[in-house]
């Protein structure tokens, strides 16, 4: 198992957070996704060593960014 950390802009209520975790979720490999609400962090848990640009994929679709750097 791995864990990777991002950070999501404007991800500021449950709600929010329902919705990115609902499309992180999704990316194949991906086996959890823990949300603080308080800081806009993501860590998704997966198999194996995901592409950053499909958990990118992912929040944009949820109608969010992730933070740059």
């Amino acid at each position: 198992m791995t864990s990777s950390n991002f950070t999501v802009v404007g991800m500021t209520c449950n709600s929010c957070a329902m919705t990115v975790t609902e499309e992180v979720t999704q990316v194949p490999g991906v086996q959890d996704v823990a949300v603080e609400l308080s800081t806009g962090r993501i860590t998704v848990t997966s198999d194996s060593d995901l592409d950053p640009a499909l958990i990118k994929g992912a929040v944009e679709e949820a109608g969010y960014q992730l933070a740059a750097g």
